[in-house]
């Protein structure tokens, strides 16, 4: 059986992109996640800070994050990293500011760096973010 050149090298490159999602898959790569709900923002924020406690929780419009606020007044930021959500207890460092209908929150790390949420309320989770006491 004398296969054609071109349907060789298509079928090279199938098995070369299935065995690429095989891979991505295994290594639970793909989409960014997002939250949906309160309920997944709330398991979200045990999953980052063991015994976080939210008495206010803000989502973003796009689920691409989340602002939770506790009893004590500390403010815990979720934002997507790869097929999870990492998040920071902000700290007095931390700076917010409004960009047209955005909260952008700077943390102050390096490493976690700058989220911009579409969030209900941004004005009084802004102002709840300058008075963090550190």
């Amino acid at each position: 059986m004398d296969l054609p050149p071109a349907l060789l090298q298509f079928l090279g490159s199938l098995v070369a992109i299935l065995a690429l999602a095989a891979i991505a898959r295994a290594m639970k790569l793909g989409p960014e996640r997002t939250l949906k709900s309160r309920e997944e923002a709330l398991e979200a924020a045990e999953e980052a800070v063991s015994g976080f406690s939210a008495v206010a929780l803000a989502l973003d419009a796009d689920g691409r994050g989340a602002l939770l606020r506790d009893a004590l007044g500390r403010v815990l930021l979720l934002r997507p990293h790869g097929t999870h959500f990492a998040g920071r207890v902000l700290t007095a460092a931390a700076r917010a500011r409004l960009e047209g209908d955005a909260l952008v929150i700077d943390t102050a790390e390096k490493r976690y760096g700058t989220a911009r949420l579409r969030v209900d309320d941004a004005d009084a989770w802004m102002q709840a973010i300058e008075t963090i006491e550190g």
